[in-house]
């Protein structure tokens, strides 16, 4: 695997960042001084911002790690909101996003499980609107899991096709000041050799500064073509992005993100991508997902 070109800022997907007005100039900062003199102005211009690490981690090793959580799909314990389920099928704050519903949970759609594989499934209904499938793993009432630090992985094939965004992502348990959003993989299909990771910190009271902080990998080959491994570590002082057990991404690890984080994974549609093209159905297939701690 090798990463082929990173690091572009979709200023487009983040309006709240127009209260920085500087930010708009960045792009062709970038052009007349190069990106490492933009990335440095990021980090001026916006308190918290941690860009790429010089020296490169190596590869994923887990010695001395403890599987903690890992959900193989051999079956699958869903309903809408639990409590008594591994998984719920919508986000805890019930806030749907991308242009097709999640739907409860009935049987075959949108989630069935075949030879331990989980397969997600996105459809569009004789009326014209399209339905897919969420799973997240904490409903922030205390019941579910997170935890605090560890290595995060999800294996997958990713749907073809444009339109398609699925996703692996983590959420924090703490939302009274501010929310924590770690994107462990989001795909866009009509780009299938790029992956976005991304991390937000949300105002929850109106007033903590808000930070989101995307990167971009390029990878030689179709992303949609076999399974992958999608995965994250997470500890005091780092925080590193892996594909297939090789680093692409590391930021020094933001002070909140010392607490529980929980995962979410999905098959959304659109994120401001046209679905005109998207294949109906389309499927995201899981092997697992698994997380570790020390």
């Amino acid at each position: 695997m090798t990463v082929l070109r990173s690091a572009k800022f979709p200023f487009a997907k983040f309006p709240s960042l127009a209260k920085f007005p500087s930010l708009a100039k960045l792009p062709s900062l970038a052009k007349m001084l190069g990106a490492a003199l933009a990335l440095a102005a990021l980090a001026v211009l916006l308190p918290g911002f941690s860009p790429p690490s010089v020296d490169k981690p190596g590869p994923l090793d887990l010695t001395g790690y403890r599987v903690t959580f890992a959900e193989e799909f051999d079956k699958l314990s869903v309903s809408p909101w639990g409590p008594t389920t591994r998984w719920i099928a919508h986000t805890p704050w019930n806030g749907d996003f991308g242009d097709a519903r999640f739907a409860d949970p009935q049987p075959g759609f949108p989630f069935t499980i075949d030879n331990g594989i989980l397969r997600i499934e996105a459809r569009k209904g004789a009326d014209g609107r399209w339905e897919s499938g969420l799973l997240a793993g904490h409903d922030l009432k205390g019941n579910g899991f997170a935890q605090q630090y560890g290595y995060f992985e999800m294996r997958a094939k990713l749907p073809p096709g444009k339109g398609v965004w699925p996703a692996f992502w983590l959420m924090g348990t703490e939302r009274a000041r501010y929310a924590v959003e770690v994107d462990v993989m989001e795909y866009y299909g009509h780009d299938p050799r790029a992956l976005h990771s991304v991390y937000h910190v949300w105002s929850m009271d109106k007033v903590y500064p808000e930070r989101h902080v995307p990167y971009v990998a390029r990878f030689e080959t179709d992303l949609t073509d076999d399974y992958h491994r999608f995965g994250v570590m997470i500890d005091a002082r780092w925080t590193t992005f892996y594909l297939d057990g090789t680093p692409y991404w590391r930021i020094a690890t933001p002070p909140e993100f010392a607490q529980p984080l929980f995962p979410l994974l999905n098959l959304a549609l659109g994120s401001g991508w046209p679905i005109t093209e998207t294949p109906n159905p389309s499927y995201m297939f899981v092997d697992y997902v698994r997380i570790y701690a020390k």
